[in-house]
């Protein structure tokens, strides 16, 4: 075991244990290693963390050397929230493909293969996987994160998830308590509110949980969502009513409880973040997660004066603090002796295979069928009617299909619009006309995510299809749109595993 730094108390030490800040370069900075010798137990990986898998396992071996049992947790979801592959995209096809193939056990080894990927580079907290039963299509910021709307499903795959990444030495960290997927507000932007009975919460929200308890799962993360069946005054994050009540009390969750990141403007916005992380401490969180946006040592002591001073005005129970700490401690030993399989037991091409399982083909009415769909052989236009990315994906990484077709098909060009200025119908009319102009004679393939939330891209598609019935259409967020299109494929995800399965389908390639 490490030893601590002499001169640093037991209070300020536990202060640090709860802290799972994030920070900037490929490198170790000095002041975290500084902090690591004085209590710090976790650290937070973020894609500018990391160039690549040597990279990674450099940077992680330096923080052992400086605590051996250091937990360096990653945000590594698979699909469109990837921190390993953040610039070239996910070579695994996220939740909802998952969740469209419905086999528990595609799930537990694509888990096992991301998470050994992970285990290889020296991470051994995932922020993962999204337990989330995504119940409102209109939800902004988990939509293909989760397994899908049903919720035995939701469960199931949840459970498959936790023990397929930690029988990799992984610990899974189940989000996003109580569950964030009947909200059509994002948390990084503002507090949510989920106006539903208790009954439907239990019944629907929380069954993912227990699946996950059930199944072993090292560490649950809290939401920024106001439940006011459950608290009607503080969010799940801040609230006794449902840390300690419910998920320790009655659900009998004996894990390590993190928050999501505390400079979200949910918390951050309305509480602060020291005044928020004093309360997510008292109510029952054991570690802090901060370092999204935030991410320095002047942050770090901020925190760490404000959980040492909420516990000298007698604010914060001093006991409460030491629980959580011994709590971190306790997930770090396990991730200390947990096995670490040094090769693949499913092939690392699992996540392809499950991208290509995932797909749902189909073509408009009077159109034809897939079945007599030719595949191209010419190069096409593609056009991708893009949104604005979430935060929790991030705008650097890429998506589509346009890198896979014009690996398969070279020559192929490519266009990306968006809704721009004025009003819905007219924006997506403009983007419409002006990828119809750039396409030429060329075939067009029309990569939209999430249609059914967005006016201006159903416009714009429109007028795609007014023009030129035969526009491929290529649908890679939740598909609740009518699929339309001589051909439609639904890839349930955006990850690059997604684009070169749907690629494959329009060339007649190897999945096809």
């Amino acid at each position: 075991m490490t030893t601590l730094a002499s001169g640093t108390d037991t209070l300020t030490r536990d202060a640090l244990t709860v802290l799972q800040p994030g920070f900037t370069g490929t490198t170790a900075p000095d002041w975290l290693l500084r902090r690591l010798g004085e209590g710090l137990a976790s650290v937070g990986l973020f894609g500018r963390n990391i160039a690549s898998p040597g990279q990674l396992a450099a940077l992680t071996a330096q923080l052992r050397a400086e605590r051996d049992d250091v937990l360096v947790a990653i945000d590594e979801e698979g699909g469109d929230v990837t921190r390993l592959e953040v610039r070239s995209g996910s070579s695994f096809p996220g939740n909802h493909a998952l969740g469209a193939v419905d086999d528990v056990e595609l799930t537990h080894q694509v888990a096992h293969e991301l998470g050994r990927r992970l285990a290889s580079c020296g991470v051994n907290l995932n922020w993962a996987p999204s337990a989330d039963v995504n119940s409102d299509p209109r939800n902004p910021v988990i939509g293909v994160r989760s397994f899908g709307a049903d919720t035995e499903l939701a469960a199931r795959h949840t459970a498959a998830y936790v023990t397929g990444l930690q029988s990799a030495g992984v610990a899974a960290c189940t989000k996003h308590f109580p569950g964030h997927g009947d909200t059509a507000v994002d948390s990084h932007h503002a507090l949510p509110r989920i106006d539903v009975f208790a009954d439907v919460l239990a019944e629907r929200e929380l069954a993912p949980f227990r699946a996950a308890i059930a199944a072993g799962t090292r560490a649950v993360m809290s939401a920024h969502i106001l439940v006011p069946a459950l608290d009607p005054d503080r969010p799940a994050t801040l609230s006794r009513r449902i840390l300690t009540g419910l998920l320790r009390d009655e659900l009998g969750y004996d894990g390590l409880i993190v928050t999501d990141g505390m400079e979200m403007r949910a918390i951050a916005g309305t509480y602060g973040i020291e005044r928020g992380s004093v309360l997510a401490i008292a109510a029952g969180a054991d570690a802090i997660c901060v370092g999204g946006g935030l991410a320095d040592d002047a942050t770090v002591l901020r925190l760490r004066d404000a959980l040492v001073g909420a516990v000298r005005a007698g604010q914060l129970p001093e006991e409460r603090l030491a629980e959580a700490a011994d709590r971190v401690r306790a997930l770090a030993r396990w991730a200390g002796t947990a096995a670490s399989p040094a090769e693949s037991t499913h092939g690392t091409e699992i996540g392809l295979h499950a991208a290509r399982r995932a797909l749902t083909v189909t073509a408009a009415p009077g159109l034809g069928s897939p079945d007599t769909f030719e595949p191209l052989t010419e190069p096409p236009y593609v056009a991708a009617l893009t949104p604005v990315a979430n935060i929790a994906v991030g705008d650097e990484t890429p998506w589509g299909v346009a890198a896979e077709l014009i690996h398969l098909l070279p020559g192929t060009v490519t266009g990306s619009f968006s809704a721009g200025d004025g009003p819905e119908n007219e924006a997506g009319e403009n983007a419409g006309r002006a990828a119809l102009q750039a396409a030429g004679p060329r075939r067009i393939v029309a990569v939209v995510r999430d249609e059914h939330r967005h006016p201006w891209m159903a416009s714009a598609l429109d007028a795609l299809l007014t023009a030129r019935p035969d526009t491929i259409v290529v649908e890679m967020g939740v598909p609740q749109a009518t699929p339309r299109g001589a051909l439609h494929i639904a890839t349930h995800g955006a990850a690059r595993v997604c684009g070169r399965a749907a690629a494959e389908v329009i060339v007649g390639g190897p999945g096809a």
